[in-house]
């Protein structure tokens, strides 16, 4: 298997914080959607850094089309397309200057596909960006990454603030993306219904660590959650247990397969999960 991108024990510290990255490991494969997935200040911001290399880490490897990227390693930049969570470009500018900036940094520049975006998006190619709504200057974030054709699509939230319908639009110019078996795309993601749509795998980090990768579909059709009394609970054999987490009433416990777990607790009531149900278990519960 081609992997777009490989982190092996990313680890990074500040002097000024306790957070840190830990070990952080995770592939994504060539062809597919990666969804990255926890809580605010998890360590998904300061991992999209160090891949993009806006951020030095202190230790472990870090490929990108199995090649580490230095400062110096244009041939690769020009090859990812990046959607931050906030400001992307100066507000000064409209869409048409900064088209013609982005043709003099990006060899592949394409102003035909940029200007089909802000068709698409109902984007003023000559209004300033300090007038568009934190929705349209997603979207033309989007157009820009999008615009000079990559083969990796990094993208920090890059469906916050948009409408569900536009998100709809967003998410199906992502799919098309990816039909193209070269392109792949790490979504950082609050939205666990987009990823549900349209992600191949999930990653979970917590506190710098990653705690699970798992393909999408495993996590929606195997994993569930086992509603279980004290007894219950006492009767369960650790080793089918991910996670669990104590309610007023019930205890919640995450197992990794639904019929397993069914014949082996038919009196116990199981339910199918949710990626967010998934992350509280594991961010909020124990394992």
């Amino acid at each position: 298997m081609e992997y777009a991108l490989k982190l092996s024990n990313v680890c990074k510290e500040y002097d000024s914080s306790e957070f840190a990255l830990d070990n952080v490991t995770f592939d994504l494969p060539t062809g597919t959607v990666m969804g990255f997935v926890g809580e605010n200040g998890a360590g998904k911001t300061t991992t999209i850094g160090c891949i993009l290399n806006t951020l030095k880490k202190d230790k472990g490897s870090i490929e990108i089309f199995g090649k580490e990227m230095n400062d110096n390693d244009i041939h690769i930049r020009e090859n990812i397309g990046v959607v931050y969570d906030g400001d992307n470009f100066p507000n000064y500018l409209s869409a048409k200057q900064l088209s013609n900036i982005m043709a003099g940094i990006y060899k592949q520049w394409d102003i035909t596909l940029f200007n089909k975006y802000l068709e698409i998006f109902s984007l003023n190619s000559n209004q300033k960006i300090s007038k568009y709504s934190k929705g349209m200057t997603m979207k033309l974030a989007i157009a820009v990454a999008l615009s000079h054709h990559p083969n990796l699509l990094i993208l920090d939230e890059a469906t916050s603030g948009l409408d569900p319908v536009m998100r709809e639009e967003i998410l199906d110019i992502f799919l098309e993306f990816v039909e193209n078996e070269n392109h792949s795309i790490l979504l950082s993601s609050h939205i666990t219904s987009d990823l549900e749509r349209i992600a191949d795998y999930i990653t979970f980090i917590h506190k710098g660590k990653i705690i699970l990768t798992e393909t999408k579909d495993n996590l929606i059709y195997n994993y569930a959650i086992l509603r279980c009394s004290d007894k219950n609970f006492l009767s369960l054999d650790k080793e089918d247990i991910v996670a669990y987490r104590k309610r007023d009433y019930q205890i919640d416990v995450l197992v990794s397969d639904i019929e397993k777990a069914r014949r082996k607790y038919p009196k116990i009531i199981i339910d199918h999960t949710t990626i967010d149900e998934i992350m509280l278990l594991l961010v909020k519960g124990e394992n």
